[in-house]
């Protein structure tokens, strides 16, 4: 039996690999006299090979594990030797052998061939990062297993400002449900600086600018990227409560200097300053509508009443005209 693991997101792979293991020991090899873990990088090709054919010991499997094989560099020997042996089923049926993969992409023509035959067998699993919905239902999930609760805004600064390592984010929810039964957003600014992206002011820009073509163009991008219309959406809802923020600060109080709003709101300076530009261009009754409508957006995708993208493309085309 062979098992592939593979892909960019090493933790929940990592997570996986570890559970599957324990497992194993647990329903078959209580004393782990019948579990190895290589890291092919490391290991000549005689320890890996005699690892792979030996028989298991008073059992009746043993499972070994193969770290980075497909990517070890001057491994091209061992690399044949397995795609010879897999493709001419000669590794004896009580082995089982997972292979893990950092995400790293297989360089040489052998290792190429060795994942497109791994990556059809019937235990292969992908692990990509995770965005958008994927990701905050995971937060969610994994911050409720730890004990705690999180609101919403603390969920969506978290997607926006960690998302892609999840190595670092899985201590942030060890660290944040340490300290704070129920998460906030404020609770997460503690250890989480915000995470200043020209995107979302380059779009913005071009909706009060009125240009349907480049809008439409950079969220498309935004999809190529491998985000989703959700994350768009929380990008735009945040940026127009910014500006509504700031419009009634200035409507109260006049005209502040920028490190003077960014301290009484609680936001990162630079934020305040690109967005004081676009402030000017909104009465706060304008930005109080806007928010209004995105709110109501949000209430629809949540209850089922419209599917996210398509109310973003109305949103933004009424925007534009």
């Amino acid at each position: 039996m062979n098992i592939f693991l593979y892909g960019e997101d090493t933790f929940r792979s990592r997570q996986y690999l570890k559970k599957m293991i324990e497992k194993f020991k647990i329903d078959r090899d209580p004393q782990g006299l019948n579990t190895v873990v290589l890291d092919c990088e490391k290991e000549n090709f005689g320890v890996v090979m005699g690892q792979i054919l030996a028989t298991p010991f008073l059992a009746e499997r043993r499972i070994v594990v193969l770290e980075r094989c497909l990517t070890a560099v001057k491994k091209q020997e061992l690399q044949e030797e397995l795609l010879k042996r897999i493709t001419e089923h000669t590794i004896a049926d009580s082995t089982v052998m997972v292979f893990w993969e950092d995400g790293a992409k297989p360089k040489t023509k052998v290792a190429k061939e060795l994942f497109a035959i791994l990556s059809k067998e019937k235990f292969a699993q992908s692990f990509e990062l995770l965005r958008g919905t994927q990701l905050s239902a995971w937060i969610k999930t994994e911050v409720e297993a730890r004990g705690a609760t999180i609101d919403a805004s603390a969920l969506q600064y978290l997607v926006l400002n960690v998302a892609g390592d999840m190595w670092r984010l899985s201590t942030l929810l060890d660290q944040l449900a340490s300290y704070y039964p129920s998460i906030t957003i404020s609770s997460v600014q503690v250890f989480v600086e915000e995470k200043v992206d020209d995107n979302i002011f380059n779009l913005v820009d071009a909706i009060v600018a009125k240009q349907p073509k480049k809008v439409y163009q950079m969220i498309r991008e935004q999809y190529a990227k491998g985000e989703d219309a959700q994350f768009i959406f929380a990008m735009l809802i945040r940026q127009f409560r910014i500006l509504l923020e700031l419009r009634d600060v200035l409507d109260r109080e006049g005209n502040l200097n920028g490190d003077m709003l960014a301290k009484q709101l609680g936001l990162h300076p630079f934020v305040v300053k690109k967005s004081l530009p676009f402030v000017k261009k909104y009465t706060f009754a304008e930005l109080k509508q806007i928010y209004s409508s995105l709110l109501d957006i949000d209430i629809q995708t949540k209850t089922g009443q419209g599917d996210q993208s398509v109310l973003l493309d109305v949103f933004v085309g009424k925007m534009i005209t």
